[in-house]
C-alpha cells in the first residue's frame, strides 16, 4: 500500500550538511520522510540527480512600484515563472515609499499584486522617509503583518537615507525585532564623482563603475556597521562586490557584531569591462555595486570558503535593453547617471553558481545549498519550513542534473526581460524539475503552475535576528522615540 501521495525515489538527497543516498516521501505538501523503499502513489525516479531544497532568492526586485505610478516590467507572473524554471521556490521581494508619502498604502497595493505570485513570497520594507508617522506607527504595522526587515539605501535619488534618517531606520527595527538589510555606497562621494566624469566628457555606460570605486562601497559599509553597532541593531550588507568591502564585515563579526553579507552571480562572473561596449550595449551590465575585476571576483570565493560572506542572491533588477521603458528611458545617449540599474537574474542564479561552486569544485553541493537555500532561510526568519529538506519541512524540492551542459540564452531565460547579462555562457548542472509544496511546478523547462498559487510567508521574530544587548555606556537611545 502507498503511504505517499508522491516518493522521489533513487537520487541523492542534499541537505545544508550532507549527501546521502535516500528517497524522499511527501504527504501533505510536506516531506513526510526521508528513508530508503518509500512507495507512493506517484513516483518519480531521480537516478542519477541531485535533490535538493528550491533556491530561496532573498534579495529580488518583482513588480515593485515606481513613483509616479506603475511597476516594474518583471510581474508576479513571469518572476514566478523565471524562479521556478531555474529551481527557486521563495523570494524575498520589496514593497517600497516614496518621499513625502506613507508605506501603508503602497504596501496595501503591492500585496495585492504579489497575490498573483506562484513562488512562495516575503517582503522587504523599503523606507526612504524616516518620519515619525512611518517610524513610530506604520513600521509597526507592517511588522505585525509579517514583513521583519527593512531596507535603507545610502544612495541614489531619491531613495538614499542620510546617517541620522538611517539611525531612526536602524532604532525602528530594534523596537519592533526586525532585520535591517542595507545599499551600502556613499551618495556625497558617487554625486561628486559622476559630476566631474561628466564635466569631461566620459558619459558612456562604462564609467558607470568608474563613478562608484570600491572604497565608496567600503567606506559606506564601515559607515552602516559603525551605526548598527552604535544602536545594537543586526544589519546585513546587500550585494558585496570585492574582498575589500567583505573585510569590513569580517572585522565586525569578529567584534561578536550581528553583520551578514549576501553577494550576487555577477560579481563572480561579470566584470567592469562588460560595461567597456560599443555604443549603448554596456547598459545591459551596469548595476550598483558595479561589477569589479577578475581579482575580486576570485576574492570573493575566500570570503565564502571563510563565512565572512554565506548568502547569495540574484538582486534580480532588469529593465528591458531595448523597449522605451527599459534602459533605454531617457535615450540611447543619456549619460551613465540616467541610465537605470539592475540585471535579471532569476532564473540563472542557481546554474550560475552550481556551475561556479560546484562544477569548478570550488564547494560541494550541500556547501550550495547553503548559500542559495539554507542561509538565506535562516536569516530571513524561513527556516526550517524553507532551506532544506527533513520531516515537516515544505516539500520545495529542485531535482538537479549535475552532468547536464546548457549554454544560457535570452531565449531560453523566461523573464520578461528582452536580454540576459549571461548571453551565451556554458553552464553544467542544470533543474530538470521543481517541486512547490509538493506540487510538480516545473518539469524539464516547462512551468506549469497556477497564477496566485503561490503563497505568503509572514514572518514572527525569530533570534537570529535579536540585539546582542550590548550598547554604548549601556545606554539603549532606541528606546526613545526621537
Amino acid at each position: 500500500m502507498a503511504d505517499y501521495d508522491l516518493v522521489i525515489a533513487g537520487g541523492t538527497v542534499v541537505t545544508p550538511s550532507d549527501m546521502f543516498a535516500a528517497d524522499v516521501g511527501i504527504a501533505g505538501g510536506r516531506v513526510a520522510a526521508v528513508g530508503l523503499d518509500l512507495r507512493g502513489r506517484r513516483m518519480v525516479d531521480a537516478k542519477g540527480l541531485l535533490v535538493m531544497p528550491g533556491g530561496v532568492d532573498s534579495h529580488c526586485h518583482i513588480e515593485q512600484l515606481q513613483d509616479g505610478g506603475g511597476a516594474d516590467e518583471e510581474t508576479f507572473v513571469t518572476g514566478s515563472t523565471a524562479a521556478l524554471a531555474g529551481g527557486t521556490t521563495s523570494v524575498v521581494t520589496f514593497s517600497t515609499q516614496f518621499k513625502g508619502h506613507g508605506i501603508l498604502e503602497p504596501f496595501a497595493e503591492y500585496r495585492r499584486r504579489a497575490a498573483a505570485a506562484m513562488v512562495d513570497y516575503a517582503f522587504h520594507q523599503i523606507i526612504t522617509d524616516a518620519t515619525d508617522e512611518v517610524v513610530f506607527n506604520e513600521i509597526p504595522q507592517v511588522a505585525a503583518a509579517g514583513v521583519r526587515s527593512l531596507k535603507a539605501f545610502l544612495t541614489y535619488d531619491p531613495l538614499h537615507l542620510d546617517d541620522r534618517q538611517f539611525i531612526r531606520v536602524l532604532a525602528a527595527a530594534r523596537r519592533n525585532r526586525m532585520l535591517v538589510t542595507v545599499h551600502c555606497e556613499n551618495y556625497e562621494a558617487i554625486n561628486w564623482r559622476t559630476a566631474a566624469l561628466l564635466a569631461d566628457g566620459r558619459t558612456a555606460p562604462k564609467y558607470h563603475a568608474w563613478s562608484r570605486p570600491s572604497m565608496i562601497e567600503r567606506e559606506a559599509t564601515h559607515r552602516a556597521i559603525a551605526l548598527a553597532e552604535m544602536v545594537d541593531q543586526p544589519i546585513q550588507v546587500f550585494h558585496v562586490s570585492c574582498p575589500e568591502v567583505a573585510a569590513e564585515i569580517a572585522r565586525a563579526k569578529a567584534r561578536g557584531l550581528k553583520v551578514w553579507g549576501e553577494t550576487c552571480p555577477q560579481y563572480f562572473v561579470l566584470s567592469a569591462d562588460h560595461m567597456d561596449r560599443p555604443g549603448f550595449e554596456g547598459a545591459k551590465f551596469m548595476c550598483s555595486p558595479a561589477p569589479r575585476d577578475a581579482a575580486a571576483s576570485e576574492g570573493l570565493w575566500a570570503c565564502i570558503r571563510d563565512g565572512v560572506l554565506d548568502i547569495v542572491s540574484s538582486d534580480h533588477s532588469g529593465w528591458s535593453y531595448d523597449t522605451p521603458v527599459g534602459k533605454r528611458v531617457n535615450g540611447v545617449d543619456a549619460p551613465f547617471r540616467d541610465i537605470p540599474n539592475g540585471v535579471p537574474g532569476l532564473q540563472a542564479r542557481l546554474p550560475v553558481m552550481f556551475h561556479e561552486a560546484v562544477t569548478k569544485g570550488r564547494m560541494d553541493a550541500s556547501g550550495f545549498v547553503r548559500l542559495t537555500a539554507s542561509n538565506p532561510a535562516r536569516l530571513f526568519g524561513l527556516y526550517p519550513r524553507k532551506g532544506t529538506i527533513a520531516p515537516g519541512t515544505d516539500a520545495d524540492i529542485v531535482l538537479w542534473d549535475p552532468t547536464k551542459t546548457v549554454t544560457l540564452t535570452n531565449a531560453l531565460a523566461q523573464h520578461v526581460i528582452d536580454y540576459t547579462p549571461y548571453e551565451g555562457m556554458q553552464v553544467t548542472g542544470w533543474p530538470v524539475m521543481t517541486l512547490r509544496r509538493g506540487e510538480v511546478v516545473m518539469r524539464d523547462g516547462k512551468v506549469q503552475a497556477e497564477p496566485g498559487s503561490g503563497q505568503y510567508l509572514a514572518r514572527a521574530p525569530y533570534d537570529m535576528i535579536e540585539p546582542t544587548g550590548n550598547v554604548p555606556n549601556g545606554f539603549d537611545a532606541s528606546a526613545f522615540l526621537i
